[in-house]
């Protein structure tokens, strides 16, 4: 009976195997092939969303620590970020929220953000461009009576991508501040907010001239209030570009950077790496695209419109529009113009940047370590999790912890010997974006007679503006003529080329002191022979060690012929 019962259960013994295991599967009962199910779609949903539950519930849900990075001798960091208790602390995300991508999706769809209304200003830019300030606290209830003596402090907002003042994450920022008795004001991106394009320039990720033009005018308006600044995803690459190209000649007495992506390329080698990351890339493109279409009547005299619609991803988009509504090049060269990473040395700004470690859109790998340790000024708090401008802290989710941390920060440093005063510098001095790092100057200018002169690297009143990142500041026809004369910028002379003009514009050089014009000429030639020498050193041992097994090969087989005849002579 037990060897029936057997048959029974298996089948004959000419069964094949695949037919066996289908007798043997159908004995398991639809239930547990129901919780396996689920259990393997939660293993994929665990690690695909980086869920780290698990970890921290072994940890007891206390969180990570702040990781900062700044410079031994960073007052900033002594003064200021020394005693803010927040970034001194740890970061504990929301139980239910234990996810970068959970966080970064809550806080788009949902974000619980204060209620409140912004009062509306409205200025115009000399390109012509419109751009729409939202503020709360501030002198628009007053039409615009307050004295220039006030002295409450201002804080400017940036946006990120395609972002506005309504913002879920600008909101949490704008009220925590006003709360504090803060004029607060959010500088909209131009075309966002609701207003129309009013010009062919549009902003980019390092289209620094609106910010510029709201900050000199705050500051000429009230001189006394302290500006500080927070930029978010782009608008803290706008930020940090902005720092750096201003140096001291900034009127901002502080500054923080959130989730910035600091290093356009390896940011978009990021995005398209992975599915999850593909999936923020289309939605990201889906933004702009719709941004796009509102200015579709300008977009499209500008742009490739129908490669425009037909995007796939950031890139996509950027090579249509971007690119060439900037006169870039190509996307990289765009990438790179753009990227604030290469600016952070030259940032004279107490500024405070915060990175998530998990953050689904800007990568850990971006964030330049070497040059936030490398300046005094900067500081830079990491956290493992935190997502893309979320943080979110508490059980119910009320709160960016972020946001606490800029405000502890300002706080300490506002009413310090820190705060950053405004020192007149010459425009030559400051960083240009489209500026070589190499080609700096001063130039030589050899005259029809062979005299040589230096020519100074000074920039006249319609190439101060030629570092934003933007190219479309300067008209087409001058862009021509700056590349068929490279140091036509760096000259006071208005017609270059004229050669009756050059001994005026040689005798205006030559009132400089002799000894200042022909010592940075000097250094730069003895750099160049230094380079030319270790270049030839260089040059030689690369030769001599590519070449010698060759010319050794030759010899030896040389050598072996000579004596092999020579033997033979010897022998007969």
């Amino acid at each position: 009976m037990a060897v029936n019962s057997s048959m029974e259960c298996y089948g004959d013994r000419g069964s094949s195997p695949s037919e066996l295991f289908v007798a043997a599967a159908a004995t398991i009962p639809p239930w547990k092939y129901l919780v396996a199910s689920l259990l393997i779609f939660f293993m994929f949903l665990y690690n695909f969303l980086e869920i780290h539950l698990l970890k921290d519930l072994v940890r007891g849900f206390i969180g990570d620590r702040v990781s900062l990075t700044y410079h031994p001798a960073s007052d900033v960091f002594h003064g200021v970020v020394s005693v803010c208790r927040t970034l001194r602390g740890r970061y504990s995300p929301t139980l239910w929220l234990s996810s970068p991508h959970l966080q970064t999706a809550f806080l788009t769809f949902y974000g619980r953000p204060p209620a409140f209304d912004y009062r509306r200003q409205v200025i115009l830019v000399p390109d012509g461009g419109t751009i729409a300030l939202d503020w709360l606290n501030d002198m628009v209830s007053k039409g615009f009576s307050v004295p220039k003596e006030d002295p409450t402090p201002i804080l400017i907002v940036i946006p990120g991508l395609t972002s506005d003042s309504s913002a879920s994450y600008i909101k949490h920022l704008v009220f925590k501040m006003a709360k504090r008795g803060w004029k607060v004001v959010v500088c909209n991106h131009r075309g966002l907010g609701g207003i129309s394009m009013t010009s062919d320039r549009f902003y980019n990720a390092g289209w620094t001239e609106d910010f510029r033009v709201v900050v000199n005018q705050l500051h000429e308006e009230r001189p006394e209030a302290p500006i500080f600044t927070v930029g978010t995803s782009i608008g803290a690459n706008i930020l940090v570009k902005y720092l750096g190209e201003e140096g001291e000649n900034t009127p901002l007495a502080g500054a923080a950077a959130i989730c910035s992506p600091w290093d356009l390329v390896i940011g978009d080698r990021f995005i398209s790496r992975k599915l999850v990351q593909k999936i923020y890339d289309k939605v990201l493109t889906i933004g702009l695209q719709g941004y796009a279409q509102i200015h579709e009547s300008i977009l499209s005299r500008v742009a490739n419109w129908e490669g425009i619609k037909k995007s796939r991803s950031i890139r996509d988009f950027d090579h249509h529009a971007t690119r060439l509504v900037g006169k870039f090049e190509t996307v990289d060269s765009y990438y790179r113009h753009c990227s604030s990473a290469s600016f952070v040395g030259n940032v004279a700004v107490p500024l405070l940047c915060i990175s998530a470690l998990d953050d689904p859109l800007c990568t850990k790998e971006a964030i330049p370590w070497d040059e936030c340790r490398a300046n005094k000024n900067v500081v830079l708090a990491t956290t493992p999790h935190g997502g893309h401008l979320a943080f979110f802290e508490g059980i119910t989710a009320k709160s960016l912890w972020w946001v606490r941390v800029v405000d502890e920060f300002f706080s300490n440093l506002h009413g310090s010997s820190l705060m950053h005063k405004q020192k007149k510098t010459h425009n030559s001095e400051q960083h240009s974006s489209l500026e070589s790092t190499v080609d700096k100057g001063p130039y030589v200018d050899m005259a029809a007679d062979g005299m040589i002169a230096a020519v100074g690297n000074e920039q006249t009143t319609d190439s101060v503006n030629e570092g934003s990142c933007g190219e479309q500041t300067i008209p087409e026809q001058e862009s021509r003529n700056a590349l068929t004369s490279p140091n036509q910028g760096n000259q006071t002379s208005p017609d270059a080329s004229d050669k009756t003009s050059l001994p005026s514009r040689q005798t205006t050089q030559l009132d400089l002191p002799v000894r200042d014009t022909i010592k940075p000429l000097r250094n730069c030639l003895n750099l160049l022979v230094r380079q030319n020498r270790s270049s030839m050193w260089l040059l030689a041992y690369i030769a001599i060690v590519t070449t010698w097994p060759l010319v050794g090969s030759t010899l030896l087989t040389s050598f072996r012929k000579k004596f092999n005849l020579f033997y033979k002579l010897r022998g007969s």
